[in-house]
């Protein structure tokens, strides 16, 4: 059974940061902050204060400043090892080679926010061994409460600084093909998490000896490969009105935003358009020396160990029969060196992603070509 919910679509009206509120309107995004009864802001039609309680409310425009008006808010054996096989690793390149012109402001903002240093670890240890000095010098208790009071105090500011400091705040307002089309890849994914089981395939080698195919079951490559749930998420610090499909690749992650993946890495992100991926899948044969997932086809069976003939080594005692099932591969790849391959237990899902793929990219070019009539 597909379970949609776990990638349901979603489109916020505003989004929460610290203090901070960002609203979609019609007529743009708006800025306020406050408390309840009271909040100052900017809109696309100036900055404002909100006040008031019990429906009565008075809302003032106020001059924008010169200086704000500027501003923008923008058939495989698995995991056997041998030592005369090469494992040569599936796995894509540098991000920081993965841009594209209209992601090159965003990218700039993500990783400059992303490399400033978070400050709560730090007033962290300086409370800890503040306090640690204060007890071991026997202080007074009311002196050593009001001095850990502080000390929460200053941690709880240091977390909400860093939110604002690191976040990014990205909002999104759909024109209806676009959102058709998102909600396919949406759907799309929900069809990835219903499969029992979604591998990514971290590395590949063939076999070419005699001996490393009969202890393999016959196998023509051993692959090390990794369990995967696709999700709905957000990387860290990272604020956006629109729910988002996450494809976790190895040591990457992949968020497939509106407009374009972004892949996150711990050296980095890096972003390719929809126009640039192309996804391209097919079936394989699989020995499955495994659990069998439920939705997947046994097509037939070898042995642990076999003979030269693909019959059972009858050398070994513990020799047992081990099916062998269909799977789909599916392969993700970029004209800027994206690279990953995943293993589905169910046929079918790398055509419906590819599908949707296309459906984005053709809708993103419609909304270019009536935005430059307009």
């Amino acid at each position: 059974m597909v379970q949609g919910s776990h990638v349901g679509f979603y489109l916020r009206k505003s989004l929460s940061v610290g203090p901070f509120r960002f609203n979609l309107s019609k007529s743009g995004i708006g800025l306020s902050t406050g408390i309840k009864g009271f909040r100052v802001g900017t809109g696309p039609r100036g900055n404002y204060v909100h006040m008031g309680r019990g429906g009565i409310y008075f809302r003032q425009t106020l001059p924008i400043s010169p200086s704000f008006e500027k501003t923008r808010f923008p058939s495989n054996f698995p995991e056997q090892q041998s030592s005369s096989i090469e494992f040569k690793e599936i796995e894509s390149g540098s991000v920081s080679q993965m841009v594209d012109s209209s992601s090159s402001v965003l990218l700039e903002e993500i990783n400059s926010k992303s490399i400033k240093p978070r400050l709560w670890p730090w007033v962290l240890g300086l409370s800890l061994c503040l306090l640690t000095v204060l007890i071991a010098i026997s202080s007074a208790i009311w002196v050593i409460c009001s001095v850990a009071s502080l000390c929460a105090a200053g941690v709880i500011w240091a977390v909400h600084a860093d939110k604002l400091r690191k976040s990014v705040v990205l909002f999104y307002e759909l024109e209806p093909h676009i959102e058709q089309a998102f909600q396919s890849l949406h759907n799309a994914f929900a069809s990835m998490i219903g499969c029992s089981q979604l591998w990514h395939i971290e590395s590949r080698g063939n076999i070419t000896t005699t001996y490393d195919w009969k202890v393999n079951a016959g196998a023509s490559a051993l692959i090390k490969r990794k369990a995967v749930t696709p999700s709905a998420g957000s990387p860290p610090y990272f604020q956006c009105n629109v729910s988002i499909p996450v494809l976790p690749a190895g040591r990457q992650r992949l968020y497939f935003l509106p407009d374009r993946i972004l892949v996150w890495d711990t050296d980095g992100v890096g972003a390719v358009g929809f126009y640039q991926l192309n996804v391209s899948s097919g079936e394989q044969r699989f020995i499955e020396n495994g659990t069998v997932p439920s939705d997947t086809r046994v097509v037939d069976k070898t042995w642990r160990y076999v003979n030269k003939k693909g019959g059972p080594d009858r050398r070994f005692n513990n020799n047992r029969e081990i099916p062998i099932v269909i799977y789909e591969a599916i392969m993700l790849t970029s004209t800027s060196d994206l690279q990953e391959l995943f293993h589905s237990s169910r046929t079918g899902i790398g055509s419906t992603l590819n599908s949707t793929v296309k459906q984005m990219a053709s809708a993103i070019s419609e909304t270019q070509r009536i935005q430059t009539r307009v």
